[in-house]
């Protein structure tokens, strides 16, 4: 603009193009020639505070060719103005041909993912402050203020936040499906594939006893009867056999002896608090037998476990601590049933006291089952473990339909019949396996994540979880051919650096197979059905447990493949 810098040009004509090149410089520049437009001042570089001008390739010539007047900048303008409005169109018409959806495919996809981050944070979040501080507590103890020192250190975060492995005790031959300690937490108990019961020295990684358990399939519990100085154990199995072995003084010299057969697999006993003599079994066959050995016929049927007139098979059982008159079951359906021995009517309600479900799964028909129960030490609340969904906690006081209490989230629970327990001396923590072979420990009142000890089995599995009863160790067990010890040795608190990942991860794998079984296919029946033929044929010792899609149990329709043919009469002889 130098040829106009001595000219007529006034603060009018100055504030117009102004206007036009902030108009101007609000456009998307494209790569064609016409709208290569850039902003020049004079040939020679001066800034005195004239006004640049617009000049697109064709006109980036001399001084001379600049220099055309208002006639050329009038020509230009007009040119600038029906070059941007016909680019305006062409968005126009672009933007009306393409969907929105369409235009942004991966907006969606990140608002998904955004989610899920969303999700795993929520379920991650920092933890409240420890309730126990470990040097006031030493302080009171050596001052002799405070005489619950090991009791209230078993139940503190700090030392479950250092919890790490110590040793397996290796002695099986097939996945260890059971780990129970004895009373006075000397001994552990575990049980296997491999049809042995083996009573280890835990402390001391021996073993003091190796017992043939006389069950004919997979050992899928074996429990320390109390008060009985360590003398009685008693087993379940996948034949349907409940067994008691008496344990010698001498090795290897142990007898068993069958005093009770299900119509199907057995998975859990539950012990009767303080009780030598008398406990309780579950099986598939959804019968509920009371055991007592002081009777000439130990077995006595107290319940057949019903949904309206169908029978629901039972994968675990637990005795009321604070009432052993109650007692709760569940299995391959969605509901906590809760028995009163006192009060069975099977023609009033089937005789159940009070049932618990999440009310999201009350109507859930996608095969939802209850792989675990247990009752809190006092007896106060109910913890329950469902196939592929959360652990959720209850008030076992609270009236019948009850919502849950608590709900406990990260892990996943598909491939096995996975336990779950409390931890510590009041019940302070919730324990559980995965299918991702680790083990999560939950904290029971924020239901946040405390802990999580990965590679919890080398198979992919961790099924079973015993804390010791009076010190702050915990025996596991799973698809290994082990046992293994952990306690709270480490040096630091676990960082939880991978937690994140791995709830994620079972997060998706969860949706996925949601979305893929919610329904109960043709092929998918007849599957199953093809499966249970050849596994009745041809009688595997696998103790793999394979997920059922019908929740619900048919009369006499789970008969174990390898228990013989008893009835549930001829069981109490």
């Amino acid at each position: 603009m130098s040829g106009n810098r001595g000219g007529k040009d006034g603060p009018e004509e100055q504030s117009e193009l102004e206007a036009k090149m902030e108009t101007s410089s609000d456009l998307h520049l494209t790569s064609e020639p016409q709208m290569n437009l850039n902003l020049t001042r004079d040939a020679d570089g001066a800034d005195d505070g004239s006004v640049p001008i617009l000049a697109g390739i064709e006109n980036q010539g001399t001084a001379a060719e600049n220099d055309g007047g208002q006639e050329t900048r009038d020509h230009g303008d007009r040119r600038l103005r029906r070059e941007v409005e016909e680019g305006e169109e062409e968005a126009a018409e672009d933007q009306h041909q393409v969907p929105c959806r369409e235009s942004n495919p991966d907006q969606y996809l990140s608002d998904e993912a955004r989610a899920l981050e969303d999700w795993v944070s929520s379920e991650t979040s920092a933890l409240p402050r420890p309730r126990w501080n470990v040097l006031t507590a030493l302080r009171d103890r050596q001052l002799g203020s405070s005489a619950r020192f090991v009791y209230e250190a078993c139940g503190a975060g700090v030392f479950v936040q250092r919890f790490c492995l110590q040793y397996a005790l290796e002695g099986h031959r097939g996945c260890v499906n059971s780990v129970h300690f004895n009373q006075r937490g000397t001994w552990l108990a575990s049980g296997s594939d491999d049809l042995t019961v083996i009573v280890w020295d835990w402390a001391r990684q021996q073993p003091v006893l190796n017992i043939e358990s006389g069950h004919r399939n997979n050992v899928f519990q074996a429990k320390f009867l109390p008060n009985c100085g360590d003398s009685t154990l008693a087993t379940c199995a996948r034949d349907g056999q409940v067994r008691v072995v008496h344990l010698p003084a001498l090795p290897h010299s142990s007898s068993s002896k069958q005093v009770a057969q299900h119509r199907g697999s057995s998975h859990k006993l539950a012990l009767e608090p303080d009780s030598p003599f008398k406990f309780l079994t579950s099986g598939e066959d959804a019968v509920v037998f009371a055991i007592d050995l002081r009777q000439d016929q130990p077995a006595s049927k107290v319940v057949v476990t019903k949904e309206n007139w169908r029978k629901v098979g039972l994968y675990t059982i637990f005795v009321n601590p604070a009432n052993t008159y109650q007692f709760a079951v569940g299995g391959m359906d969605q509901f906590v049933r809760i028995y009163d021995q006192r009060k069975i009517d099977e023609n009033d309600n089937n005789g159940v006291l009070k049932k618990f479900c999440p009310h999201h799964l009350v109507n859930c028909d996608v095969g939802v089952h209850i792989t675990c129960l247990v009752y809190s030490h006092d007896g106060t609340e109910v913890l329950a473990s469902y196939t592929d969904e959360d652990i959720y906690l209850f008030h076992s006081s609270s009236c019948d339909g009850a919502q849950y209490a608590k709900r406990y989230k990260g892990h996943r629970n598909n491939a096995t019949i996975k336990g779950v327990n409390f931890y510590g001396p009041g019940s302070e923590f919730v324990v559980s396996g995965s299918d991702d072979g680790h083990i999560f420990f939950w904290e029971k009142s924020s239901s946040q994540i405390i802990q999580l000890l990965e590679r919890g089995d080398r198979a992919g599995t961790v099924n079973c979880l015993e804390p010791h009863p009076y010190l702050p160790v915990m025996a596991t067990s799973g698809l290994d051919h082990d046992a293994k010890i952990w306690a709270p040795t480490a040096k630091d608190a676990t960082q939880l650096l991978g937690l994140k990942d791995v709830v994620k991860k079972n997060k998706q794998e969860r949706d996925r197979e949601w979305l893929g079984h919610n329904d109960v296919s043709d092929t998918e029946l007849i599957s199953f059905l093809m499966h249970h033929m050849t596994y009745r044929r041809h009688r595997p010792h696998s103790g793999h447990w394979v997920p059922r899609s019908v929740g619900l149990v048919e009369s006499d329709s789970h008969e174990s493949p390898r228990s013989t043919d008893v009835s549930e009469d001829e069981a109490t002889e």
